[in-house]
């Protein structure tokens, strides 16, 4: 039994305190984002068995460098502080160049990835397309007959990845009685009685007022449609799927997990816990144009297209373009305009992967509230500076 005396002073609360309507909420959030599996129920994926994870690497005297913000210079220790971050792991030229982490996050231990679980399973679809096994070009009622009456009905898939389906939804984060607030209740992510699984949900969604595939709407339900998807296809749970085509073809050291519904549905928008480590190494799969350890793990040609793909008219009649002005989303996955590219989930996790600098970037965090825009910024702009220098 765990020793409350220990836990109240490494982070300042109780466990006894952390509930279903708390725990996105500081300071709960620093140690439940490390703890999901504790509060929602998850299943495993599994890891490469009998590998054992290398030391963190010091940052030295790194974190005292200066960094130009858009809001201000600032060293990186006052950055990270102010950020609310839990972890920052960094690879230069596929070795790790950096590990830092807040005193409340061991190394090793897993974070909840929030919507980088949509990139990352978004992967999971181009490998299963490069197998034959699934067909981006489908419509989704090939996979889910029973849409008849839902926004699906006549959508493809292609529209669900790259997020251009026309919903009668809003991704409202902090209205409890929104229909989001529905959504996460399906999902087992906040308080209720509602026996609406997530499935059940998603074929409830009704058509948006714009055609599918004009705009770039920003709708997680999509996301989760897409793990409904794969398991369609294929006749396995995600958490099979991506130990057996992700996690150990890519030799990730630590098991994730990922959380799933009464009926076993996984929440494949936001749901992902892993290490940064395990997270930096998807993301130099990525940089490898899908290849790891010399073995083609995501086709190429599906990684090109993700990474330099998409319609950037789509974009720029959508939500995010303040984001990146001359962006791009595709599979899951944003491009910056300017050759680098990166997943995203709210209350600051980033995937940042550039290229031409042959840099890999890792952060988690525990900002207080989902979305921040200046931070986003500020995030971006630490992000390019941090691959100019290491």
């Amino acid at each position: 039994m765990s020793n409350p005396t220990y836990f109240e002073q490494k982070f300042g609360f109780l466990r006894s305190t952390v509930t279903l309507t708390n725990w996105r909420m500081p300071p709960f959030s620093r140690w439940s984002f490390q703890n999901v599996g504790e509060l929602i129920p998850s299943a495993l994926i599994k890891a490469s068995p009998d590998l054992a994870e290398t030391a963190p690497v010091d940052f030295g005297a790194l974190s005292e460098e200066t960094v130009p913000l858009p809001s201000g210079p600032e060293t990186v220790a006052a950055f990270l502080e102010r950020s609310h971050t839990d972890a920052l792991t960094v690879m230069k030229g596929g070795r790790f160049a950096g590990d830092w982490f807040a005193t409340h996050m061991l190394p090793g231990s897993r974070h909840i990835a929030f919507s980088v679980s949509k990139s990352l399973t978004a992967v999971l679809a181009g490998i299963l397309e490069g197998e034959g096994i699934f067909d981006s070009a489908s419509p989704v009622a090939a996979y889910i007959p029973e849409l008849t009456g839902s926004a699906y009905r006549n959508a493809t898939v292609r529209q669900v990845l790259d997020m251009t389906v026309s919903l009668d939804f809003e991704e409202d984060y902090l209205d409890p009685e929104s229909a989001f607030a529905r959504y996460r209740r399906a999902t087992l992510w906040n308080p209720g009685d509602n026996a609406e699984g997530l499935e059940e949900f998603l074929l409830s969604l009704e058509h948006g007022t714009e055609p599918h595939g004009d705009t770039f709407r920003y709708r997680s339900p999509n996301s989760d449609l897409l793990g409904v998807l794969l398991e369609r296809a294929t006749g396995t749970r995600i958490s099979e799927l991506f130990a057996e085509k992700l996690w150990m073809p890519l030799g990730a050291l630590t098991d994730a997990a990922i959380t799933v519904d009464r009926a076993g549905t996984a929440r494949t928008a936001g749901g992902i816990s892993l290490t940064p480590r395990d997270l930096a190494r998807v993301g130099e799969m990525m940089r490898q144009g899908g290849s790891a350890h010399g073995r083609q793990i995501a086709p190429e040609a599906w990684v090109h297209d993700t990474t330099t793909g998409g319609s950037p008219e789509a974009w720029k009649r959508g939500d995010f373009v303040g984001l990146f002005g001359e962006g791009c989303y595709r599979s899951k996955w944003y491009q910056n305009g300017r050759g680098s590219y990166c997943g995203i989930g709210i209350h600051g996790q980033w995937l940042f992967v550039a290229p031409a600098k042959e840099v890999v970037i890792v952060k988690m965090a525990a900002q207080p509230t989902p979305v921040d825009y200046l931070l986003d910024h500020d995030n971006i702009a630490f992000f390019e500076w941090l691959a100019e220098t290491v």
